[in-house]
């Protein structure tokens, strides 16, 4: 056990990172189904979480972007908004923001310091993850955050952040991931998601298809919801057009409509996404929101590493779609993008996911080859597998050891007027991102999608 406080941010995260970390294993949360353990963390610290409000939100896919809007939103609307967000892209700080800047290094330190004093009191050890979730909770009551935007790890009802008390909960969508751990079947995974309504909350259901919404309606009647907003009842993306830059939205919800608002990410998606958010703060608030706080929030919205432009000459794209329903998603948004030239695809995936059903949507939306590679992670899968399956789908495909390797052969590949995609796995982008940046600082500023 090291010496507490630590004297650097290194010493503090080397001890961060002596813990289990499941995000980076294959090992199976499911292993581990209790929040006792986080509950007594958060009595350890004084029970942080309940010194703000919240809004919790989990799904499938776009869970981050729709935190990302909310968060934006809310900021407009005049309040300091503090955000949990995972995984990152380039800096473990990322994960805890304060009015959108992450935490620096001194008050990560301090705060890291504080639970490894207090983590032999636990009566088992933490993992990596509660951790995080416990300095983001206990940070937050620190700096006094108006209202903490949470995002699930995974799944909702066992997840370390279901201990908070959260006046709204938003669920974006439900799509197969996380089958090993959440559940085989698509209500399963639903009825597991909606484990983070709590009583007389107000429900955000993005997910459409009726079975799933039913199966989200019935925990969040058992948990004893206050109401529930499903999308395309109570509030909807009425219009979604193709803007410079994102998307030219018109959004309905039970406070009001909202017509050409700017939305600076990629996809139609992202549509859908700007409906949740706007109905998450609408719900927080209980009313509708000024038009010009719409248009400011969701304006000003930056998300990086989801259809991210990082270079031009070829376009370069980043986007961190993980799952068959990310691809899809994907794979529907490079309609936004017009080149001349081929469409080439970096892909890396971890273990456990089927290649050939997350390339699918990639070749049926133009990708003509794809350069393989092995994410920079102990779940990697062989890239000779993506490979594999991207030829049996009838794509070119090269194996190139890593993200450093796998870019310059797919730009050559693409010639200055085609697009790469580099997507699979946010360590795969998180890669291609610093890489790109780096050597491109010029480059257009972060467009999520």
């Amino acid at each position: 056990m090291p010496t507490a406080p630590f004297a650097s941010v290194e010493e503090a995260l080397a001890w961060l990172d002596g813990h289990i970390d499941y995000e980076a294993s294959a090992l199976s949360r499911r292993a581990l189904p209790t929040l006792d353990r986080m509950r007594e963390l958060m009595t350890l610290l004084g029970d942080p979480e309940r010194a703000y409000p919240s809004i919790h939100l989990t799904g499938t896919n776009g869970k981050g972007s729709t935190a990302a809007m909310t968060t934006s939103l809310l900021g407009a609307k005049g309040l300091v908004i503090g955000t949990y967000t995972s995984p990152n892209l380039s800096s473990v700080n990322e994960r805890l923001a304060y009015a959108g800047r992450p935490i620096d290094d001194v008050a990560f330190t301090e705060v890291l310091s504080s639970l490894a004093l207090l983590e032999p009191q636990l009566a088992g050890r933490a993992t990596r993850f509660e951790l995080l979730t416990a300095a983001a909770f206990s940070w937050f009551a620190d700096v006094a955050v108006d209202l903490a935007v949470v995002e699930v790890g995974v799944g909702g009802t066992w997840d370390a952040t279901n201990v908070v008390e959260s006046d709204v909960a938003v669920i974006t969508n439900i799509s197969y991931d996380h089958t090993d751990i959440l559940g085989p079947t698509l209500e399963g995974i639903a009825r597991d998601k909606a484990g983070i309504v709590k009583p007389g909350s107000t429900v955000v259901i993005g997910e459409r298809d009726p079975e799933l919404v039913a199966a989200i309606r019935a925990v969040a009647d058992e948990a004893g919801a206050g109401q529930v907003w499903v999308a395309g009842e109570e509030f909807e993306c009425a219009g979604n057009r193709l803007a410079v830059g994102g998307r030219l939205v018109d959004l309905r919800t039970p406070g009001g409509r909202y017509e050409d608002v700017v939305v600076p990410l990629h996809g139609a998606h992202q549509g859908w996404n700007a409906a949740c958010a706007l109905a998450a703060a609408e719900a927080f608030f209980g009313t509708a929101l000024d038009a010009d706080v719409v248009v400011q929030g969701l304006g000003s919205v930056v998300f990086p590493g989801r259809l991210e432009v990082v270079g031009r000459h070829p376009l370069v794209l980043v986007d961190g779609a993980h799952n068959v329903g990310g691809t899809e998603v994907l794979g529907r948004a490079l309609g936004d993008f017009s080149v001349e030239g081929p469409t080439v695809a970096v892909v890396g995936m971890l273990g456990g996911r089927d290649p050939s059903a997350m390339l699918a949507p990639l070749a049926a939306a133009g990708v003509s080859s794809v350069i393989a590679c092995a994410p920079g992670s102990p779940r990697a899968q062989a890239a000779e597998l993506v490979a594999e399956a991207a030829r049996g789908l009838g794509l070119e495909a090269t194996v190139s050891g890593t993200v450093a390797d796998a870019m310059p052969v797919a730009r050559l590949a693409a010639g200055d007027e085609g697009l790469v995609i580099v997507t699979g796995s946010l360590y795969v982008v998180a890669e291609a991102r610093e890489l790109l940046t780096e050597r491109a600082p010029s480059a257009p500023p972060a467009l999520g999608g």
